[in-house]
């Protein structure tokens, strides 16, 4: 007897339906075979299985069963596959008939039947959907996860014997409903109401907000440049549902959303070590999961000290700032990971942190200062829309400066920028000007001949590249937006070049 149910696996941040069939011979002794491409954890479902449904009381006969995991040229992972083997197995030693033909079952079993949560939940919903499956079985813990997908019914169950009864019941119970919850990754108590002076970089921070641009900051240690960071994710627009679902989808493969939470509505924020590994920036390891820079997608990602981080480490991160993909190539196969976030970096001027610091005197060689400045490659520093120095505040100011003004009053004017943009590129695939290129930046960033000659001579004595020439052009179209001006003024072109200034010192 065979029995046919539907599940899911990932692959990369993507959902794919796996048909299960479970063939069912009786015989003298027990044996169970799994097929179609499994790793080891699915091969060893066959011993949980066994144990949980004789722990379960459920219908257990001695006899030969085949698991056949299709399509078999797709290599399946994770214990995610144990509820719908253990189902189809006690159909077939129960001689029942089972439609399973609306149900999509994803579930780890324990030994003694309880149903643990897996991973991933959120895109094997959304592909069940797509699919046509209009139920979904999956563990209590995952409920929470799954609830944001509209379309679909979900049942969660907590043992295999609720399971079977579940599967097998002439009359539903009602599907489980719950009130989206924010979750909490990268929430901060943070404001930028608590930063004193540094009127220059928070002029630049809310440019880089509004057009969604790239900064690096440099200055000495204590100047403020991770407080800067920190706060950035709090003046960013909330993220609407398409990018929480593209958010939540990698979060939900690496396992990172919290229990009982539904989609992820705060921007993300990572700030990853300067030891980081290549693979843990851009993803990797033996099953290809996504790295620091996809789980900043749709957010900020934040790498302080960037000098120290290893130079063939950044050079990875090129060409994802480009395209907005990650892709990892593998002897096993190749995954493509979203990675669409605004870089945002820290760094000290030279090795002991103190070049140009007027209280303290910096005790470098300039042949210190000149490697630790090439760490950082030409391409990439052209890949950073604003550079610019932040200097040391005056103790002074900070006794007795007033508080600067808070993050909710910047979100206003870069909110109100953002939406001036999306009105700007509408019914294109452009959602802020750090994305301009090719035709769309001439498009609309053109200049007047007065404009033009200030930017040439500004490109010319700055010996700046082609594309630093268009990042000045992309920053004072968002400098144009903040003012609410329709076109690009020659003010803002100065201010735009302003941020370009500190890129020689780098170079030389």
């Amino acid at each position: 007897m065979m029995t046919r149910l539907y599940s899911s696996t990932v692959l990369g941040v993507e959902g794919v339906e796996v048909e299960v069939e479970v063939d069912f011979r009786p015989m003298a002794e027990k044996r169970t075979f799994i097929v179609g491409l499994p790793d080891t954890a699915v091969k060893e479902s066959g011993q949980r299985v066994d144990t949980a449904i004789q722990n379960s009381g459920l219908p257990f006969q001695q006899g030969i069963f085949v698991v056949n995991l299709a399509p078999a040229d797709l290599k399946k992972q994770g214990p995610g596959f144990d509820l719908p083997i253990a189902l189809g197995m006690i159909a077939g030693a129960a001689e029942k008939l089972v439609d399973a033909s609306l149900w999509c079952i994803i579930g780890e079993l324990a030994l003694d039947g309880t149903v643990r949560p897996v991973q991933g939940i959120l895109p094997q919903v959304i592909e069940a959907r797509r699919m046509g499956r209009k139920r979904i079985m999956l563990p209590h813990a995952n409920a929470h996860e799954a609830a944001p997908v509209h379309g679909v019914e979900i049942f969660p169950v907590s043992t295999l014997q609720e399971a079977w009864e579940l599967l097998t019941s002439a009359a539903l119970p009602a599907p489980f409903t719950a009130p989206q919850k924010a979750g909490d990754i990268s929430e901060a108590n943070v404001d930028f109401d608590e930063i004193k002076g540094q009127a220059y970089a928070r002029r630049a921070m809310e440019i880089a907000a509004a057009g969604a641009h790239n900064i690096l900051l440099s200055g000495s240690p204590g100047s403020g440049k991770s407080m800067l960071a920190q706060r950035l994710p709090t003046i960013l627009p909330p993220l609407n549902r398409e990018e929480a679902l593209e958010t939540s989808k990698v979060h939900s493969v690496c396992g990172l959303l919290k229990r009982g939470n539904g989609l992820v509505t705060q921007r993300p924020f990572r700030a990853p070590h300067h030891t980081i590994s290549d693979a843990g920036l851009m993803g990797g390891g033996n099953n290809i999961t996504p790295g620091e820079v996809s789980l900043a997608h749709n957010g900020v990602l934040f790498l302080d000290e960037l000098p120290e981080f290893r130079r063939a480490t950044l050079e990875t991160l090129r060409q994802p700032l480009e395209s907005g993909h990650a892709i990892i190539s593998r002897a096993s196969g190749t995954m493509t990971f979203p990675c669409r976030f605004m870089l945002a970096a820290a760094m000290n001027p030279c090795p002991c942190g103190y070049l140009g610091d007027r209280r303290r005197t910096c005790i470098c060689s300039p042949a210190q200062i000149a490697r630790y400045r090439q760490k950082i490659s030409g391409p990439l520093l052209d890949r950073f829309d604003l550079l610019m120095e932040v200097p040391a505040v005056d103790p002074a100011m900070l006794a007795a400066a007033p508080s600067g003004e808070c993050s909710a009053s910047i979100r206003e004017r870069v909110v109100a920028a953002r939406e001036r943009q999306q009105k700007r590129y509408a019914g294109t695939v452009i959602r802020s000007n750090a994305a301009l290129s090719g035709k769309a930046l001439h498009k609309h960033c053109r200049l007047r001949p007065e404009g033009q000659a200030i930017l040439l001579r500004a490109v010319e004595e700055l010996a700046l590249s082609a594309r630093a020439y268009d990042r000045i052009l992309k920053v004072a179209r968002t400098i144009a937006d903040l003012a609410d001006s329709a076109e690009i003024q020659d003010h803002h072109l100065y201010e735009a070049v302003q941020y370009r200034t500190f890129e020689r010192s780098l170079r030389e």
